[in-house]
């Protein structure tokens, strides 16, 4: 007999996910369809809408007998997907990745303002986001920006053919620098100063919010941008909640009760998937990522768990090895599209298992960067949750609670923004009656890891190094 489910959708970077759970939080089916980014030039980062949209139609195919109750979708923010008039895609997304946009957005900044801008959006332009590429292609690819009806974001293309309805959510939309974060709708202020068109733009709503059915009659959620998601597959949904993602990028997000952006936008301020609720973030670009780029230079057909195994020989410290982990420029905390990686204090004694510890360790140094500017920002988790692919290694996971010196607990599901997505699902169709409750009813922990106490001083030492590093090789 086929099982009823709520279904979420993460249209990701490498891959989409799909997950079937059931009301009472257990996932019946999962599937995963993967898909690669193009770069068709050094620094730029592409995919193809269609990719997603017949990766979404496989999965869905391939969750099995499951009758979904309803859909929720999740996603890589800050994608540039555009539609003209008859809802084609006219050029690839340029993705969050992305590096071209510089230019754009020192235009933005001197535009608007710097301290105006971060008033309303909560952010300053970093190259990533939605606006600076609209710009990008009204420079460089005017038929392109001329053709331009509608703009959407990766996981909104996806539900929009599910459901033939243009929409985006509140999370999903912060990330466009085009959203008045503190009013939860889109800024004609800024807008206007961009000299782009606000009918572009499509209906935002709450991320729980029902947002068009299939032509089943299955009711699709809003959805969320993929950390808003993922913090609400953990159960990060009340203000003072903590949660970490393990992705190719990794994000420390914070649950805010307000909104309150750092005046110097070090982290980023979005709305958070719950009503009311905002969230206080820092994104380093490759966090697991960085370990994919590490096994497919070293060793291209190892498996991850024995390459962490083998990282598990080299002592805390990768033997005096640093590894910056820019790979593809950073964000939190410096902003730099043209910051690159280094392996630093290399010797003769060194082999692979001690580069990959570095990698391992520069990452949870990385987000340990973005940890220190939310502290300054009254933030003071004793417990964070964690999810992502990264989160599934033990090793990395006793690395990381050392450096941040701060428990991480797992999750039963740690497919976090397919599984917040299916919650929102929930909401959506009335199987909950808010987010708090779907997570309260959904969300097991497993466990906790905790700090290791002879890695701890290890790691403080090899911090204050880290940190020394960036303006040292920093470009000038």
């Amino acid at each position: 007999m086929s099982a009823e489910a709520l279904v979420g959708l993460d249209v990701g970077t490498s891959a989409l996910k799909a997950l079937a759970v059931s009301p009472g939080g257990d996932v019946v089916s999962r599937v995963e369809v993967r898909y690669a980014p193009s770069t068709p030039h050094p620094g730029w980062s592409e995919q193809d809408p269609d990719e997603w949209w017949s990766a979404a139609g496989e999965a869905l195919g391939r969750l099995g007998d499951v009758r979904p109750i309803a859909i929720g979708v999740s996603g890589q923010m800050h994608g540039l997907v555009a539609l003209d008039a008859d809802g084609a895609v006219i050029r690839p997304a340029i993705l969050w990745n992305d590096q071209r946009t510089a230019a754009q957005c020192a235009e933005i900044e001197a535009a608007i303002g710097l301290e105006r801008l971060v008033a309303l959006t909560g952010n300053r332009a970093l190259t990533g986001f939605t606006a600076p590429k609209l710009l990008w292609l009204r420079e460089h690819e005017p038929t392109s920006f001329d053709a331009i009806d509608t703009v959407m974001l990766p996981k909104d293309l996806v539900r929009r053919r599910l459901t033939g309805e243009p929409g985006t959510d509140v999370s999903d939309a912060s990330g466009t620098l085009l959203l008045d974060v503190a009013a939860r709708s889109w800024s004609e202020d800024v807008a206007a100063g961009l000299g782009l068109d606000a009918r572009w733009l499509p209906p935002v709503r709450e991320s729980a919010a029902p947002a068009g059915a299939t032509s089943d009659g299955v009711v699709v959620a809003a959805g969320a941008g993929d950390q808003a998601a993922s913090a609400v597959g953990v159960g990060a949904v009340r203000p003072g909640d903590v949660s970490i993602s393990l992705g190719t990028s990794g994000v420390v997000f914070a649950v805010r009760p307000a909104y309150r952006p750092d005046p110097l936008a070090r982290v980023h301020t979005f709305c958070h998937a719950v009503p009311d609720r905002w969230h206080a973030m820092g994104v380093m670009l490759s966090a697991a990522g960085s370990l994919r780029w590490a096994r497919d230079v070293l060793a291209p057909d190892a498996a991850y768990d024995d390459l962490v195994g083998e990282a598990a020989s080299a002592p805390a410290g990768g033997g005096g090895v640093t590894f910056l982990p820019y790979l593809t420029g950073e964000r939190t905390p410096h902003a730099d599209p043209d910051a690159r990686a280094a392996f630093v204090g290399l010797a003769l004694e060194h082999d692979r298992a001690a580069l990959l510890r570095s990698v391992l360790e520069g990452v949870a140094y990385g987000l340990r960067d973005c940890l220190e500017l939310l502290k300054e920002r009254g933030v003071e988790p004793r417990v964070a949750r964690v999810s992502g692919g990264g989160a599934r290694s033990e090793l990395w996971l006793r690395i990381l609670a050392s450096v941040l010196g701060v428990s991480l607990e797992r999750t039963q599901v740690d497919e976090g923004a397919a599984f917040g997505a299916a919650l929102l699902a929930g909401v959506a169709s009335e199987t909950f009656t808010s987010v708090e409750e779907a997570a309260d009813a959904c969300v097991r922990p497993r466990g906790i890891v905790e700090p290791d106490a002879e890695w701890r001083s290890v790691y403080e030492d090899g911090y204050v190094r880290f940190r020394e590093l960036y303006p040292a090789l920093r470009r000038t």
